[in-house]
């Protein structure tokens, strides 16, 4: 059941990738966009610090951020009755131009000094609405379109653009809010969208063979919980990414507070664990042969190796080597399980499929920063950095018990089934 292998791209999968012309008009508005997002992960932030009450800074920026995420599980589950009727082209247009209207709606509103914290707040969650759709039909879009065997490629790309923006986007907001308001990196981010809404409406795709069927991400997550394979992917996936979430809010007071450094270093270690990402996703893409489900526990595994070295806290070297060397392991996760699910999901059901992931594994990594944020009122960083690497490696041996047991209880229906089959009886 879970030894599901991807087939073999030709050779030199990348250059075949790109000699598709579709592929080849897409790709770069793709990688611009992810590049905006990049720069907003330090602007929405950083308005918010020039928004907030004073001694309310903090607060405003933890809702901001959260506003920009977690809509998009309810999009994901209030509106699946509408979006799902559109296909995967039509759900990336209708996100991008929400987001490219609602977002750039911030650089005017602080020109005219009506933005105030409540509709800042209003406007990142009102624009974040339909994004896991968006991002659904942004992998589904391919589907239709290249050959089974250059699917993993593609998403390795994919992955590349967005682990490439984590590291440019950030370094470049921080050059131009000296410059600028973050408001109008904000609006930057805006245009990015607009810019990609345009030209995925002008770009023509091949018909799907499937008819769209209609259904809500209810619908989805009904389709995931009938395949084993899927529903185990979802729910190691957000495990995963729930030991992750305290990572993000732990590593700036360890920085701080253990190291005693400031943001330059911190920037560091996000740098180092992107551009280990990267190399990670490119290696994946050119593999002629990787069986996903062990590649994907390997994964897991080394990530949570990669975070042990934070148990060390006299220089930040070993740390630092060990973030590049989770960043490193982590960059295939997101291309291979999306393989998985392209491969094994109905074709008529992917977006559907794909928007109900997103609206569970959105809740997952802001969970595991409030997890972190309580842990850490009641013990150190370094304690909290370890601790998620250690459970990391713990998801690897309960995912193979599991497995296991599952296998055998399939073994065990199987001889039931035979004679059956021998008669001539309907399954």
């Amino acid at each position: 059941m879970f030894s599901a292998t991807p087939g073999r791209p030709t050779p030199g999968p990348y250059r075949s990738l790109f000699a598709d012309r579709t592929f080849r008009r897409l790709m770069p508005v793709f990688a611009l966009s992810d590049l905006g997002d990049g720069m907003t992960v330090v602007a929405v932030a950083w308005l918010s610090f020039t928004l907030g009450p004073d001694g309310g800074h903090g607060t405003l920026a933890g809702i901001a951020v959260a506003s920009y995420v977690l809509p998009g599980a309810l999009g994901a589950l209030v509106l699946g009755r509408w979006m799902r009727r559109l296909p995967a082209r039509r759900l990336l247009v209708t996100d991008s131009a929400l987001r490219a209207v609602l977002l750039g709606a911030v650089p005017l509103a602080h020109m005219a000094g009506l933005l105030t914290p409540a509709v800042y707040v209003g406007l990142l969650g009102a624009s974040s609405l339909l994004h896991a759709w968006g991002k659904a039909g942004k992998h589904a879009l391919f589907a239709p379109l290249l050959p089974d065997d250059q699917r993993l490629a593609a998403n390795s790309v994919l992955s590349t653009s967005l682990w490439s923006a984590t590291i440019a986007g950030p370094a470049l907001a921080g050059l131009l809010v000296g410059a600028v308001s973050p408001a109008w990196i904000i609006g930057m981010d805006a245009v990015t969208f607009a810019v990609l809404a345009l030209q995925t409406a002008r770009t023509t795709l091949p018909r799907s063979p499937v008819p769209p069927l209609t259904g809500g991400a209810q619908r989805g997550l009904s389709i995931l919980r009938r395949r084993p394979e899927l529903l185990g992917l979802l729910l190691v996936t957000w495990v995963f990414n729930l030991a992750f979430g305290p990572v993000e809010v732990a590593l700036p007071l360890f920085v701080s507070g253990n190291l005693g450094a400031g943001a330059g270093l911190l920037g560091a270690y996000w740098a180092a664990f992107g551009v280990g990402a990267v190399i990670g996703a490119l290696a994946l893409g050119a593999a002629r042969r990787l069986p996903l489900w062990p590649a994907m526990l390997g994964i897991i595994a080394g990530h949570g190796i990669g975070m042990l070295p934070f148990a060390l806290t006299d220089t930040a070297l070993p740390s630092l080597i060990g973030f590049a060397f989770a960043g490193l392991v982590y960059g295939p996760y997101s291309a291979l399980s999306f393989t998985l699910i392209q491969d094994r999901a109905p074709a008529e059901w992917l977006t559907t499929v794909l928007a109900a992931r997103s609206a569970v594994l959105l809740t997952a990594s802001p969970l595991g920063a409030a997890l972190g944020g309580f842990l850490l009122d009641r013990t150190s960083a370094p304690a909290v950095l370890v601790g998620c690497g250690v459970l990391m490696c713990l998801i690897v041996p309960t995912s193979i018990v599991a497995l296991k047991l599952y296998g055998s209880r399939q073994r065990r229906q199987q001889p039931s089934q035979v004679p059956a089959e021998r008669t001539g009886s309907t399954p």
